[in-house]
């Protein structure tokens, strides 16, 4: 079953950028996250309460599972939010995303001790160009500049968020442990909200469906999942998983929205998963 475990994280995982295309027309974008985290510690504490699962005992793993939460969610997703948010296309933020994996392989040797094989460097590079491929039609949509700068801090808080995790706090509760991620996001994305923004929300039924499924399935069941992959496999294993996302998006964005694909995206796709068995398979 742990093997299907990748597979199962990469669809949910895409499915953030389809669900952030739903809600984000009807809520500004930290507003939306707000909104989100808020109701995760509802539930995910009721869980931790009623299953009476632990929490951790050292004031310094509450801190690193903290900080490994705020760069994972209130960085990474509170950049993606407003990069969409502020007219970026998907295509290209999921392309500076993208560059995840080639980053958390130069870390992971510094800061984990983990020896990246030149298979895995060539798998690396060869999943960025698959990635550049899928999304090189969408290049053209949208003067850049101003809005890129949201997509490389979420790229920032990603790379690190999954290194420090990694280095600090691998093993955790998942149901406590997303607690404690989630409060302190949830503190620092309602003071960006009281800064920038003015909690405007549609409550419409996209808005909801939207809010509902990012709630339920990507932060229970998505970053559970990360959490597994994290705690079970090396880091640049793991990041190199998110060379699949655009791919499984712009396939999910075919089904739902009738979005075209291109040859060169399709043989892109062909390209990234190739990317990243090559780095799964090498010892």
């Amino acid at each position: 079953m742990q093997q299907l475990y990748p597979f199962l994280f990469v669809f949910l995982w895409s499915t953030g950028f389809i669900g952030a295309k739903f809600g984000l027309p009807h809520a500004e974008p930290l507003s939306f996250l707000l909104t989100r985290y808020l109701l995760v510690i509802l539930l995910m504490g009721g869980i931790a309460l009623l299953t009476r699962a632990p929490w951790p005992k050292k004031h310094s793993d509450w801190l690193h599972i903290g900080v490994s939460g705020v760069l994972v969610h209130a960085v990474y997703l509170g950049g993606v939010f407003v990069a969409i948010g502020n007219g970026l296309p998907a295509g290209i933020t999921a392309l500076v995303v993208g560059m995840q994996p080639l980053l958390t392989a130069l870390g992971a040797g510094w800061l984990l001790g983990e020896r990246v094989s030149g298979r895995q460097w060539a798998g690396l590079g060869l999943g960025f160009v698959g990635v550049g491929m899928v999304v090189s039609g969408k290049l053209g949509e949208a003067a850049l500049g101003p809005m890129l700068i949201p997509a490389l801090v979420a790229l920032l808080g990603i790379t690190v968020g999954t290194l420090y995790q990694k280095r600090f706090c691998p093993r955790f509760d998942l149901r406590s442990g997303s607690v404690i991620q989630f409060v302190p996001s949830a503190l620092l994305t309602g003071l960006a909200v009281g800064l920038f923004e003015d909690y405007r929300i549609e409550w419409a039924p996209p808005f909801l469906f939207a809010l509902g499924w990012l709630v339920l399935v990507l932060s229970l069941g998505a970053i559970s999942l990360l959490n597994l992959l994290i705690r079970n496999g090396s880091a640049v294993n793991v990041a190199s998983l998110f060379y699949l996302t655009p791919p499984t998006t712009a396939l999910i964005a075919w089904l739902a929205f009738g979005e075209q694909l291109g040859l060169v995206p399709l043989l892109g796709m062909l390209v990234a998963v190739s990317g990243v068995y090559l780095v799964a398979r090498a010892k």
